[in-house]
C-alpha cells in the first residue's frame, strides 16, 4: 500500500524583528518598554519604569508636582537616547490619568513634545478599552469583568467573545485613595456600587470571573502565593479565591513593620500602595462575588499592540505562536514542531484542549538540545513551568513541562511532587506519553523533517505500528528500537515495524 507524503499547514508568520516602543506616562511611574518579534506574541527585550508619582499630589492640588514632572522628564530623555541607540522603529507614548486630569496636564505634556515625543492622552473609557484587550490578548478566553488598577483611576470593562463590551473609569487609584480609612472604606463601596449600577456592569459581572490587572494587584497575588505556598510561582492567569482579599488582610498589616528587602518579590515602592490596592479589591469582590479572581499580566500596553493588529492575527493562538517562535529560534534543523505533532496525533484521542498543549510541547521539542545532555531535561522542564507564555494556565504548564521532561529522558515522573500536584494522574500519564511519542520521533528523524514526512506512527488492536518507506528500513537503528518499544510498553502495547 503507497503511502503520500505527509502534508501539514505550517504557519508562515513574518514577524516583524525591528523593536517597537511604549512609552507609558502613568500616575504611579513612567515606563519604557520595547518589544520585538512576532506582533502577536511580540517578545519584551527592554523593561524600565521610574516611579515618578505623577498623581501623588492629584487629589489635594488637582496639579502635577514640579518635583514629580522633573523626575517624570528626566526618564523621558533617557528613553529618548535609549530607543535611538535601539533603533527603534516606532514609538507610542501614551498618557493616562494624572496628564489627563490634572489642571497642569497639557503644560506637562508640551514639555514632553519638547523633547521630541508626539504624546496621545487615552481617554479613560479608551483606557478601559485597551486594558480589556490587553487581558484579551493574554486569555483569549476571558469571559468577565477586568479591572486596571493604576495610581489615578480604576477601569472597569465587560470582556467576552474576543471582545471587550462596554468600560467605565473610575476616580480610584491607588494615589488618589491614600491611607485607607472608614470614610475611604466608605467613599470607595460608594462610587463602585453607582457605577456598576449605572453601566450594568453589577449585573453582567456578578458570579463570573473578575481579572485583575496592574501592578498593585499583581503585588497582592504574589502575596497570596506566598500566603498559601503556592508551587509555581507565576501570576499570570494565577486564580485567588474570591475570600482571598480579606485573608489577606493580615498579611498586609504586617508589611508596615517587614523589612522590604526581607520579600524580593515586592518592591519598597510598591508596599505603600497594597492597603488601597487591597480595599478597591474588597469592594469589588463584595459587589460583584466574583467566581474567582485571575491576575493578568497584561494590561494597557499589551492592548495597544493587540488594538492595533489585523482579525486574521488577533485569532492567532498566544501560546503556540510564543512556543513556534521559541521552537524557531532555538532548534538545530528548523522548526518542524506542527510536523512532530501530526506525526504522534494518530496514537492519541486527545480533546481539544489538550491537543493544542501537545502542540505547544512539539513545538518547544529541540529547544534544549543546546544544554549538556545530562541536563536537557531540566532544561526543557524549566522552559515549561517559569517561560514567559499566556494563554495558558497553572495546570496547562505542567503538562507541556511533563512532556518536555519525558521527550529529554527525564522520565514519566515530574521530579517535583507539590508541581505535579496541580495536575491529575491521568493528565500527567498523558502528557508523558505525549513525549516518549515526541522522544522517538525526534531520534526516528534525528531532528529533521524529512523522516517524519515519510514515515507514520499509529495504534490499533493493541499493536504500536511503525512504517517506514522502502529503502530507508535503516533509519530504524538500536536507539530508534529502544524508544519505540519503551512508548508501546507505556501504552500497553505490542510493536510492529512495516514497509511501504
Amino acid at each position: 500500500m503507497a503511502h503520500p507524503s505527509r502534508t501539514v499547514r505550517i504557519r508562515k508568520t513574518v514577524p516583524h524583528r525591528e523593536p517597537i516602543a511604549i512609552i507609558d506616562i502613568g500616575s504611579n511611574s513612567v515606563r519604557l518598554v520595547v518589544y520585538a518579534g512576532a506582533p502577536r506574541t511580540p517578545t519584551i527585550i527592554f523593561n524600565e519604569k521610574i516611579l515618578a508619582g505623577l498623581g501623588a499630589s492629584l487629589a489635594e492640588t488637582g496639579r502635577l508636582a514640579p518635583d514629580a514632572q522633573e523626575r517624570a522628564l528626566a526618564a523621558m530623555r533617557r528613553f529618548k537616547l535609549l530607543i535611538g541607540q535601539m533603533k527603534v522603529r516606532r514609538t507610542w507614548v501614551v498618557a493616562t490619568a494624572a496628564a489627563r486630569d490634572a489642571k497642569n496636564g497639557e503644560a506637562f505634556l508640551d514639555r514632553i513634545r519638547a523633547l521630541g515625543f508626539e504624546p496621545e492622552v487615552i481617554s479613560g473609557e479608551m483606557e478601559g478599552v485597551l486594558a480589556g484587550e490587553g487581558v484579551l490578548s493574554g486569555i483569549p478566553e476571558a469571559e468577565g469583568i477586568i479591572g486596571d488598577l493604576g495610581g489615578g483611576s480604576l477601569e472597569l470593562a465587560e470582556v467576552g467573545g474576543g471582545k471587550v463590551r462596554r468600560s467605565v473609569s473610575l476616580p480610584l487609584g491607588v494615589l488618589r485613595i491614600g491611607e485607607p480609612d472608614k470614610k475611604a472604606e466608605t467613599r470607595v463601596a460608594a462610587t463602585l456600587r453607582k457605577a456598576l449600577d449605572e453601566t450594568g456592569l453589577g449585573s453582567r459581572g456578578r458570579g463570573r470571573p473578575f481579572y485583575m490587572v496592574g501592578g498593585s494587584w499583581r503585588a497582592l497575588a504574589r502575596l497570596d502565593l506566598i500566603a498559601t505556598d503556592y508551587p509555581l510561582p507565576i501570576t499570570h492567569q494565577y486564580a485567588m479565591a474570591p475570600s482571598r482579599p480579606e485573608e489577606l488582610r493580615k498579611t498586609i498589616r504586617l508589611l508596615d513593620k517587614a523589612d522590604p528587602k526581607s520579600i524580593p518579590t515586592l518592591t519598597a515602592s510598591r508596599i505603600p500602595t497594597l492597603p488601597a490596592a487591597k480595599l478597591v479589591l474588597s469592594a469589588i469582590a463584595d459587589e460583584l462575588q466574583p467566581s474567582e479572581l485571575i491576575v493578568s499580566s497584561f494590561g494597557i500596553r499589551e492592548g495597544l499592540l493587540y488594538h492595533r493588529l489585523s482579525g486574521k492575527e488577533r485569532l492567532l493562538d498566544p501560546l503556540l505562536e510564543a512556543a513556534r517562535e521559541a521552537g524557531r529560534g532555538l532548534s538545530r534543523f528548523g522548526e518542524h514542531g506542527d510536523l512532530l505533532d501530526a506525526w504522534i496525533a494518530p496514537i492519541f484521542d486527545d480533546p481539544p484542549h489538550h491537543a493544542r498543549l501537545r502542540l505547544a510541547a512539539c513545538l518547544l521539542a529541540d529547544v534544549a538540545w543546546q544544554a549538556h545532555p545530562d541536563f536537557r531535561a531540566e532544561r526543557g522542564l524549566e522552559m515549561a513551568l517559569h517561560g514567559n507564555w499566556v494563554g495558558v494556565d497553572a495546570p496547562g504548564r505542567v503538562m507541556i513541562a511533563q512532556a518536555l521532561w519525558a521527550n529529554f529522558g527525564g522520565g514519566r515522573s515530574l521530579p517535583d511532587k507539590r508541581v505535579a500536584a496541580l495536575c491529575s494522574e491521568a493528565e500527567l500519564e498523558r502528557a508523558a506519553l505525549w513525549g516518549l511519542a515526541m522522544r522517538l520521533g525526534q531520534r526516528l528523524s534525528g531532528g529533521l523533517a524529512a523522516s517524519l514526512a515519510r514515515s507514520r506512527l499509529s495504534c490499533g488492536k493493541g499493536i504500536l505500528r511503525l512504517c517506514l518507506p522502502k529503502g530507508e528500513e535503516a533509519l530504524y537503528g538500536e536507539t530508534v528500537d529502544r524508544r519505540f518499544r519503551r512508548l508501546a510498553a507505556a501504552l500497553g502495547n505490542k510493536t510492529e515495524v512495516t514497509t511501504f
